[in-house]
């Protein structure tokens, strides 16, 4: 459906070549700031044209609040976001009324609904994300206002290129150090600093080459984005179905062309034992438990332990290129086509603030379920509790 969330939902709306596109998001608390000066950075972020590694589709991308707040509060009521389509060019898409194109929505979609959008990819495409990363702006910013959240994500590889220490390791650590810092340091200024959004100079320069070659050749090429979050609070996600891991894999890979997700040490940590592979406990400076290394990836039980939560969404080439591709028409006719419009030849520069909009989604949703826990626990009489319950040694 076009709903994500259980108390704090985002319902997007809008097509490729509609009017325009935005979302609905219900469950924003009541009474925090909020003015489009919030959202429109992180709009920016996603909109296409940016730069030359981008599709050239000029769209400014300014949102618009209808509803849900006034004299920039929020009323806690739902908050209505819209976002204009200006730059159509719906004459590009003739060819789809004859090919299918190579892995695409076009006939699934055509096959679900019995029609589909004459134009674009109709909810298939990435104007859709416009209303999540919307939402995410006001779940980032409330989760920073109320725990200091930080969310940074970033490319870490295009096609072979990858940035060194964050993939294949080479000893029996699935996380190297160098890696543990960037995540501890990271900022989201710091990626914005190059437009392949890879905080690498070295590696981004590598990754420009090869996405303005596959530019040149009509084609496209894809790429993994990093993300991790700190300061999240800890207790958050639910044990069995809806564990923490599992809710932002969910979210990740509703991003359109997303392939694969992995959280923590991920598949790399599959190749070492586990004695290597725990993480061990240690008290903090502040007298808290924490742990000496995080393959966890934050959380333990699909639960957050309060160390930073890390993940790797790997996104496809975008299947749109203007290559030419020998495939079936709609009739069965072998042909070939070559698709008119403007595309991306790499998405993972512009999924960064996608990937960073729904990781906020996921956290703000489950921060609110955790809060509605304790605030009906703490209406309940007091009672004596063992203390192996609480996880406390017995008193001598």
């Amino acid at each position: 459906m076009s709903t994500f969330g259980k108390l704090f939902r985002v319902t997007t709306f809008g097509e490729s070549h509609c009017k325009g596109v935005g979302a609905i998001i219900d469950g924003a608390p009541p009474g925090m700031e909020l003015t489009e000066n919030d959202i429109q950075p992180q709009l920016t972020r996603r909109r296409p044209g940016q730069s030359k590694l981008t599709t050239p589709r000029d769209e400014k991308d300014k949102v618009t609040i209808l509803s849900g707040t006034e004299y920039g509060i929020t009323l806690g009521t739902p908050i209505g976001l819209q976002v204009p389509n200006l730059d159509q060019r719906p004459h590009d898409y003739g060819e789809m009324d004859i090919y299918p194109r190579p892995s695409h929505a076009d006939w699934t979609y055509l096959q679900k609904y019995g029609l589909k959008a004459s134009s674009g990819g109709g909810r298939a495409s990435a104007r859709e994300t416009i209303g999540r990363v919307a939402g995410g702006a006001i779940a980032q910013k409330y989760l920073k206002l109320t725990n200091n959240v930080e969310i940074v994500a970033f490319v870490s590889s295009v096609g072979k290129v990858a940035m060194p220490f964050v993939h294949e390791l080479e000893d029996e650590e699935p996380v190297s150090a160098e890696f543990y810092d960037m995540l501890n340091n990271i900022s989201q200024e710091e990626v914005d600093k190059d437009i392949t959004r890879c905080p690498h100079p070295e590696t981004a320069e590598k990754m420009k080459e090869t996405i303005m070659q596959k530019s040149a050749e009509k084609d496209s090429i894809g790429g993994t984005v990093t993300c991790v979050i700190r300061n999240c609070p800890v207790g958050l996600g639910e044990p069995c179905f809806d564990k923490l891991e599992a809710v932002m894999a969910h979210a990740m890979l509703s991003i359109p062309a997303t392939k694969g997700f992995e959280f923590g040490s991920g598949f790399q940590g599959t190749k070492i034992p586990g004695h290597l592979h725990n993480d061990a406990f240690v008290r903090k400076e502040d007298g808290t438990l924490g742990t000496k290394t995080n393959n966890s990836g934050g959380v333990q039980g699909g639960i957050t332990n309060g160390e930073n939560i890390y993940f790797r969404v790997a996104f496809k080439p975008a299947a749109t290129i203007s290559k030419d591709q020998e495939t079936a028409s709609y009739d069965g006719a072998w042909g070939t086509l070559a698709a008119k419009g403007r595309h991306d030849p790499c998405v993972a520069p512009r999924a960064v603030p996608i990937v960073e909009a729904m990781a906020a989604l996921v956290i703000m949703d489950s921060f609110l379920q955790q809060q509605a826990r304790k605030a009906s626990a703490a209406l309940l009489p007091s009672v004596e509790i063992h203390h192996s319950l609480l996880g406390v040694p017995p008193k001598k």
